[in-house]
């Protein structure tokens, strides 16, 4: 009878180099050894020699719920699977209402562990209907991290939290050690760029890049790391679209303040002058694609090792919310759970960029900032089996055979250099290159370790 229940071989990607013709034994769902060369013998095994193998991805930013009953955590985790992600962090913004109180969560602790085929861990958020005080039974339930948002982008489901609430909010969850997430967006100063584009009848697919100026997500970006620095709180921006932001994020980090920054990898994939010229509302995010000149400033501040970490902002909205000829009146957002990890691990290749900072940005960064990485991030002995198999290959991306709720994608016919050939979510195969093998179920739900 084996010692190991699964051996995988190949090319171990970590966070500080690759084991070339390196080995993973696995026991009761964790690593229980690793080595290269010559492999011991398991129940079962893979053969990926030729193929890279890095720890899961986990995405820090999904948007599941954003809908009522378009897609959910369990079809969104069968998404995430095929794109390699094995543990979704799914943010709080939730049609009809945000997970602002303790029952919302435990009922969506239930959802994860009932429809889920990868692991999954939970934001919170607060409210006025609410209040404050939910803080607490949010955090005793499990919530890795809270998110906010300094702009109103949907009444009730999405409000603006302003400043003093925002201060008091940070202040209330600083003890915690959990982070404070801020879409980073100025609410005034959008709404009238916005109003005055539109009496000038100025609406088509390049007006909302002007619209959504650098000004207006630097000055937001300075307020939440200046409320971090007032309360001791953990201050994150959630999309940085600029090379300012990540100077800004540096200045309060140099001065010893818990600052943190993440950009999605759409603002480093795509730029305004090719791709928003070609899909238009397909790629309208927030914060706006910006021209390739400030692309290629982000992918500095990558090789820098400036950010914390890269997700995907996913959210399904079907084509029939990014189809109004006037640019202001469609969604912002599009799919990416199954594109995170391919158009990186290419953008990095294209940029001479180690694959190591692949495991960083997507696997042991996100994992450490949820404080999920007593388990999660990498694929050291003693942490989860969460592995992924890429195979190098070029293709353009048809999100025609996409396993999410929508089939079609800001990055369709863009050219990636890997292709997620399995996933493994502690030691249990979940996607082998072409469908889901696990059930619906299997995923957990994930705590985050003591700060």
């Amino acid at each position: 009878m084996s010692e190991f229940d699964l051996v995988v071989r190949g090319n171990i990607v970590d966070p500080d180099g690759v084991a070339m013709d390196g080995w993973l034994a696995v026991r009761d769902g964790r690593i229980a050894q690793r080595g290269t060369g010559a492999a011991p013998a398991g129940r079962d095994s893979v053969d990926a020699r030729g193929m890279w193998i890095m720890p899961g991805v986990v995405d820090g930013q999904v948007h599941s719920g954003s809908q009522l009953n378009q897609e959910g955590l369990g079809w969104a985790s069968r998404a995430a699977a095929a794109g390699g992600v094995t543990v979704m962090v799914d943010m709080p913004y939730d049609d009809p209402e945000p997970v602002a109180s303790r029952p919302q969560l435990d009922a969506k602790i239930a959802e994860v562990e009932r429809d889920c085929h990868v692991d999954v861990a939970l934001f919170g958020t607060l409210n006025p209907q609410h209040g404050l005080q939910a803080a607490a039974g949010l955090i005793e339930g499990g919530v890795c991290a809270f998110k906010f948002s300094t702009f109103e982008a949907t009444p009730g489901r999405f409000p603006r939290i302003e400043e003093d609430d925002l201060y008091d909010a940070f202040r209330l969850i600083a003890p915690s050690g959990l982070a404070c997430g801020v879409h980073n967006q100025m609410q005034e100063m959008t709404r009238k760029n916005i109003a005055r584009l539109v009496d000038a009848g100025d609406t088509g697919w390049d007006a909302f890049m002007r619209a959504h100026t650098p000004l207006i997500e630097n000055l937001a970006t300075a307020l939440i790391y200046e409320i971090g620095a007032e309360t001791g709180a953990r201050a994150h921006a959630v999309h940085v679209s600029t090379s300012r932001g990540f100077k800004i994020c540096n200045m309060y980090r140099q001065n010893g303040h818990r600052a943190s920054i993440e950009t999605c990898v759409q603002y480093l994939m795509l730029n305004h002058e090719e791709h928003t010229r070609r899909f238009g509302a397909k790629t309208k995010h927030y914060p706006p694609i910006r021209p390739k000149a400030e692309v290629d400033l982000l992918w500095t501040h990558i090789a820098n090792d400036d950010c914390t970490f890269v997700s995907s902002d996913h959210v399904s909205w079907g084509l029939e919310r990014k189809q109004n000829p006037n640019v202001f009146k469609n969604s912002s957002g599009g799919p990416g759970l199954e594109t995170l990890l391919p158009a990186f691990w290419t953008g990095c290749e294209e940029h001479g960029i180690s694959p190591s900072m692949v495991v960083r940005q997507l696997s042991r960064n996100p994992a450490r900032h949820f404080l999920l990485d007593d388990r999660k991030g990498t694929l050291e002995v003693g942490k989860d089996a969460d592995i992924v198999i890429l195979k190098p290959e070029r293709y353009a991306f048809d999100p025609a055979g996409s396993l999410s709720a929508v089939q079609w994608s800001s990055f369709e016919g863009r050219e990636f250099t890997v292709r997620v050939a399995g996933t493994w979510c502690r030691g249990q195969q979940v996607y082998d290159g072409q469908r889901i093998v696990n059930q619906k179920g299997d995923g957990r739900f994930l705590r985050p370790r003591q700060a």
